[in-house]
């Protein structure tokens, strides 16, 4: 059990950690060799531009003016100074609205630490119950005296709780009831205002192949100018390669011949490839991206029932074509069901046998646990310092380390369910990874660590007050999840803006592969916002600060910090670091305030659990209309605000339409729209045949599917995915049922 002690050596060690990491930050943001990695946003911009490479060589990759040192601290305010119409021009709306939920963090735990604080704490802290208890062997630690553990079985003191439980509940569903239509407003508003997009009925085809085939000819074509660019600059000898593996060993060969014979066989692989893509009926994908003349007919066709089996055409928005997951086209929608009853399955088992290193990390957190299974480290453990260490800042960084390859795993599961878009891919991981928290990071650690605290309470006392002994217990755990937000959302949140890893490996990639500028620029890899990442890891913060709002308000403060520095840390990496792949118009909130409102239900239902043993039989009644309520202005809220995330209002629509034609009357969208959703592969090629190929590819996609579905024997269910403005009677002419 960490003493205050323990949580004192932690928050010194965190803070430390965070104070060098920005510091380092500061000092390498400004040197000129850092640059593509600290401000890749403006890169890809086109409004910055290397570091000129004339004048003395150190100035080149070091900055020498010592008052720019003087002025490191800059980026916060800056981060911060950008208004966020401006900010939606610069990231988009979903990065807009990604920072919002920062901000619901600090409206909603601000002043419920304030009330806290000025109300519950001197509650709880005015009784001796732990003192008393104490002598019942019972675990327990000087932060403990400031939770509802300190208040004496059956005390009127509870009635305090409830009151403030309640205040809470309608502090947090007005400030969600705010945002949500807030949010909702900013998504219609950016709608209206977002430029016109890709308009055309593509067929699919599956490229997967080719796209590797091509993706292999670019690291050739790669390699042949970087071999060509070294023999321009010195003739007196042709570059020789070895053929062997990694170029290690094997007979060595003229490199550009080799490079200029292997593209010329790629070159022919992909013409076959093309060839039967465009031949072959098995490459035509059961998916398909139906566009029309107007938003109205898009939006008609979109939220309609196309035809008497509802599964044999199944239509839903299209994604914008950065957002399409090229890979998942192929995928048969009567695979579909199968594949994710697979990773239903899969997530179960994974949930399960997780409790095992998590209850490993709070055996960690039990000095006498520690000490039973290694008795010959007690000389070293009992050392004061070491003791702190351990308790108060070791089983944060263990928890932080077990969970580092779930997100990739998780990812990897909604991959082969089949989404079709990005977005989709990522609030699905999203959604299993706030799952995750919920079952092993919280529940499990409650449950895992009063096992171990309490284990001489439980041995020695009889069943009938072990639920006494673990109603105690869950609030105590508060010392841990105040480590692990020390180490999570401190140092951690620290770690995120200084990119230690990117900046590694950047160098590491301009040292050994750049070869042309072209692999320049893609080292210099920004990535994007992961919101399969940062939504799940903010949603657990949500969670603990409202299930021990009531129960251990000692946690706010530390809460609060992390919404504050998570805040200016990632405006400054949305403004001048992450590129985001897609857009998707803040699709996500729905999600975001769901996730809220089960937190919230979570922590009423632990409150009436914890209450119940204590002998607060009279007042825990008047709990239970918590989670009701909760429940109606949830289902309040998705019907009033929802379908703004998942509808487009048809009245919107045709007003648009009206001032497009009106301001656009010739507009030719034909020539616009000739190459919208079509495979990437198709796109990038710098060869004139390569573009012959797509644009005959695009002329036929009309005509093909249709002669190819009408020799099946039996319907197949399709995907249609309408992109922006279908027209309901063209969507039946071009799909005629099977």
């Amino acid at each position: 059990m960490a003493t205050l002690g323990d949580i004192g050596v932690s928050a010194a060690i965190n803070l430390l950690s965070a104070l060098i990491f920005l510091l380092a930050f500061a000092i390498l943001r400004l040197q000129p060799f850092n640059d593509r990695v600290y401000f890749p946003k403006w890169y890809l911009k086109g409004l910055r531009s290397s570091p000129t490479r004339s004048g003395a060589f150190v100035r080149r990759f070091v900055n020498l003016d010592f008052r720019s040192y003087l002025r490191f601290l800059n980026w916060m305010p800056e981060a911060i100074r950008m208004p966020e119409p401006e900010l939606i021009e610069h990231a988009g709306l979903d990065s807009a609205v990604y920072l919002r939920i920062y901000l619901i963090g600090l409206k909603i735990f601000v002043p419920m630490a304030m009330l806290a604080w000025a109300i519950l704490v001197p509650v709880n802290w005015t009784n001796n119950t732990l003192e008393l208890a104490k002598l019942s062997n019972v675990t327990s630690s000087d932060i403990d005296k400031l939770s509802i553990s300190n208040i004496p079985l059956g005390s009127d003191r509870f009635w305090t709780h409830i009151v403030m439980a309640y205040v809470f509940t309608f502090w947090t569903c007005y400030v969600l009831m705010k945002e949500y239509e807030k949010v909702a407003t900013m998504r219609l508003q950016f709608l209206a205002s977002e430029r016109r997009r890709p308009d055309q009925f593509t067929v699919v085809y599956n490229s997967n192949k080719l796209a590797k085939l091509v993706k292999k000819k670019k690291s050739m074509q790669n390699w042949l100018d970087f071999y060509q660019i070294k023999y321009s600059r010195d003739q007196s000898q042709r570059p020789l390669i070895k053929t062997g593996f990694l170029r290690l060993w094997g007979q060595k060969v003229d490199a550009i011949d080799h490079y200029n014979s292997e593209i010329e066989k790629l070159s022919k692989e992909i013409a076959e490839e093309r060839e039967k893509v465009e031949t072959d009926p098995k490459s035509v994908m059961p998916a398909a991206f139906v566009s029309f003349k107007s938003r109205w007919g898009a939006a008609v066709c979109a939220q309609t029932q196309q035809s008497r089996n509802p599964t044999l055409w199944l239509t839903e928005w299209a994604p914008e074509p950065r957002d399409v997951y090229w890979q998942n086209l192929p995928i048969p929608y009567v695979s579909l069901a199968i594949r994710r009853l697979i990773m239903n399955v899969a997530f179960f088992f994974l949930t399960f046998f997780f409790m095992i290193p998590i209850a490993f990390v709070q055996a960690l957190a039990s000095i006498e646990g520690i000490e039973k299974r290694a008795p010959f480290l007690e000389p070293i453990i009992e050392i004061k310092f070491i003791k702190s260490l351990i308790q108060g800042f070791l089983p944060g960084i263990a928890l932080k380390l077990f969970l580092i390859f779930l997100p990739t795993i998780l990812m990897i599961m909604s991959k082969f369910e089949g989404f079709t878009s990005l977005s989709s891919l990522e609030r699905r991981s999203a959604m299993r990874y706030y799952l995750f928290n919920i079952v092993n990071v919280f529940l499990g650690s409650i449950i895992a660590g009063s096992a171990f605290e309490q284990l001489n309470s439980f041995i020695k006392q009889s069943a009938s007050e072990i639920p006494k002994t673990i109603g105690v217990a869950i609030p105590m755990k508060a010392t841990f999840f105040i480590t692990y937000i020390m180490v999570d959302g401190w140092a951690g949140i620290a770690g995120e803006v200084l990119m230690l890893k990117p900046l590694i490996i950047f160098h590491l990639k301009n040292f050994f592969l750049v070869k042309t500028e072209k692999d320049r620029e893609e080292a210099m890899d920004p990535g994007s916002l992961g919101f399969n990442t940062g939504e799940p890891r903010i949603q657990f913060y949500f969670l603990l600060g409202l299930v021990y709002a009531t129960v251990t308000p000692a946690l706010l403060p530390f809460i609060i910090i992390f919404f504050a520095f998570a805040y200016v840390v990632f405006r400054h990496q949305i403004i001048n670091v992450y590129n985001q792949e897609y857009e998707s118009g803040a699709a996500f909130w729905p999600d975001v305030h769901g996730r809220i409102i089960i937190a919230l239900i979570i922590s009423q239902v632990l409150l009436i659990g914890l209450l119940s043993t204590k002998h607060a039989a009279q007042s825990t009644p008047f709990l239970i209309a918590l989670p009701v309520l909760t429940i109606w202005f949830h289902n309040f809220c998705k019907g009033r605000y929802e379908p703004a995330f998942i509808r487009y209002p048809l009245q919107e629509a045709m007003m648009k339409d009206t001032l497009e034609r009106a301001r656009e009357p010739n507009l030719n969208l034909k020539a616009y729209l000739q190459n919208a959703y079509m495979h990437p592969v198709f796109k990038g090629d710098d060869d004139e045949e390569d573009e012959d190929i797509s644009e005959k590819l695009v002329t036929e996609s009309v005509l093909v599917p249709t002669k190819r579905q009408s020799r099946r024997n039996t319907p197949v269910p399709s995907r249609i995915s309408s992109a922006s403005s279908p027209s309901l009677t063209e969507v039946i002419k071009e799909h005629p049922e099977p």
